[in-house]
C-alpha cells in the first residue's frame, strides 16, 4: 500500500505543479495586462484548490503509512538533514501552501471587481508557489 500511495503521490504533483503554474500565470498576466476577470480564471483556481486539496489528503496518508517513526525517534530525524525535510519541513511547507491557496481562493470570491479579484489569486496563489517550488524534493523527483 506505502508504494501505490507513494507513487500516487508523486505523481499527482505533477498536476498540482502544473495547475499552480497556469492560474498563477494567469491571474498574474491578467492583474498586470488589466483583464477582465471571467468563469476561466474562477475555473483555473477553483481546479488548483482541487487538485491542491486532494494532494495534501494523499500526502497526509503517506506521512501516516510511512514507517519513519518506527525506525527513528523524531530527535534522530530532527538531526539527519534529509529526514527533517521529508518528515518535517516538506509537510508543513506543503500544507502552509494549501492553506494559502484556500485563502486566495476565499478572499477573491468575497471581491467585486475584477482588478482585486484576480490581484488576490494572484498574491496568495504566488505565495503558495513559491513555498512548493521551494520544498518539492527535486532530487528525489527527478531521479537526480
Amino acid at each position: 500500500m506505502y508504494s501505490t500511495v507513494k507513487m500516487l503521490h508523486s505523481y499527482w504533483a505533477y498536476l498540482v505543479l502544473f495547475m499552480m503554474l497556469v492560474a498563477t500565470f494567469n491571474a498574474l498576466y491578467k492583474t498586470l495586462a488589466k483583464k477582465e476577470y471571467e468563469a476561466r480564471d474562477f475555473r483555473f483556481s477553483l481546479f488548483t484548490l482541487i487538485v491542491s486539496h486532494i494532494h495534501l489528503l494523499i500526502g497526509i496518508v503517506l506521512w501516516f503509512a510511512s514507517d519513519y517513526f518506527a525506525e527513528m525517534s523524531m530527535g534522530e530525524i530532527m538531526k539527519n538533514a534529509t529526514m527533517r525535510s521529508n518528515v518535517v519541513e516538506h509537510p508543513l511547507t506543503m500544507i502552509i501552501a494549501v492553506i494559502l491557496i484556500t485563502i486566495g481562493y476565499s478572499k477573491h470570491k468575497k471581491k467585486l471587481t475584477s482588478e482585486k479579484k484576480l490581484k488576490t489569486i494572484a498574491i496568495f496563489y504566488t505565495l503558495a508557489l513559491i513555498l512548493v517550488l521551494a520544498k518539492i524534493p527535486w532530487k528525489a523527483w527527478l531521479n537526480l
